[in-house]
């Protein structure tokens, strides 16, 4: 019989008090992920209850989150590191609340801050272009991978978004993308631009249906045996196509989310309209759809991004946007690989 006090039942009570109150399935994972690896740091230590963690074990566990080094030997990044920490506050702030314990050990304490970082691998549009012409379409369900590089290099969304992608959510005549249960549980709608649209048309009338081993499955993107893709297929398989292009660049999907997001910088695309596309949870990117239609972020994708049916000769405005704003969006995108990437470390 488990004590009601230990830290392992008090931590099962708060990931269900999550889900009841409709967090996103990705959010309550990445807090048991977190909350687990501190109930090891303190059963090690003999801490066992949850009235024992004080907030010396709390900076002691800070201090160990520092230190630590994943198999590869890579420092966990600042932003791992604090979304450990809020993790384990988040808990003892609802325990509080429950009454189950007196005071938060972890109230009020200081995170760690994340620095300035040069920005990380992107694409060229040359280098995009030939991992795309690098998709050989003899090979079996190549035109799926073609409309899923394309889709991933057009709209900039995440690889588990376009894992959830079903098939009503491309909407053809509007050239637009719905996401839904995106990061944060949220829904939005996205412009996809036209090349990406015929990828995606192509694959649908002529591959899908094969896969389709059921008339009513939804999913957009399927496998050979008809399943949804998961996220490790889905950055396998992209990570394929960028060997065969030759391109030594390290990553995989989220490197067309940055690409997606620097180009149109480098187009003239306002800031917060990229915002908006990516989804990012900020203030200015929560305010842009109260203030800017999707016919309008139409537009701004149809000008600023670089990937056309035909090439035409740019007439886009440089820029004008501060550096540091730039720096930081792509600070950003940086740190939501990080944290992929140590989730699977």
């Amino acid at each position: 019989m488990r004590r009601r006090d230990a830290l392992s039942t008090c931590a099962a009570d708060f990931l269900e008090h999550e889900k009841a109150r409709s967090f996103s399935i990705r959010t309550v994972q990445v807090h048991d992920f977190h909350i687990a690896r501190f109930i090891d740091f303190c059963e090690e230590r003999g801490i066992v209850s949850v009235h024992d963690v004080t907030r010396p074990v709390v900076v002691r566990f800070q201090r160990f989150l520092f230190y630590y080094r994943a198999k590869s030997g890579r420092p966990l990044s600042a932003s791992t590191q604090a979304m450990a920490l809020g993790a384990i506050r988040s808990m003892f702030r609802y325990l509080t609340r429950a009454s189950v314990i007196h005071a938060n050990p972890a109230a009020d304490l200081e995170m760690p801050r994340r620095g300035v970082r040069l920005p990380k691998n992107t694409f060229t549009i040359d280098e995009v272009e030939r991992i795309l012409r690098a998709v050989d379409l003899d090979n079996q369900m190549a035109i799926r991978d073609r409309a899923i590089i394309e889709t991933l290099y057009s709209t900039g969304i995440r690889r588990m978004e376009l894992c959830c992608l079903k098939v009503f959510d491309v909407d053809d005549e509007r050239g637009i993308l719905t996401v839904r249960q995106g990061k944060g549980n949220k829904d939005r709608v996205v412009p996809i631009g036209e090349r990406a649209l015929l990828w995606i048309r192509k694959y649908l009338d002529e591959e899908r249906q094969r896969c389709a081993l059921e008339p009513d499955l939804l999913w957009l993107f399927l496998t050979e045996d008809g399943e949804a893709l998961s996220p490790d297929w889905l950055s396998e398989a992209v990570r394929r196509h960028i060997d065969n292009a030759g391109i030594k660049k390290t990553g995989s999907c989220h490197i067309f989310r940055h690409t997606m997001a620097t180009l149109m910088l480098e187009g003239g695309a306002d800031i917060r309209h990229i915002q908006a596309m990516l989804g990012h949870a900020s203030l200015e990117s929560t305010q842009i759809y109260t203030r800017v239609s999707i016919e309008h972020l139409k537009k701004v994708h149809t000008m600023a991004h670089p990937a056309k049916i035909e090439r035409a000769p740019s007439t886009s405005v440089k820029p004008t946007q501060s550096e540091k704003a730039r720096a930081e969006l792509l600070a950003d995108l940086d740190v939501e690989h990080d944290e992929e990437r140590e989730q699977r470390s």
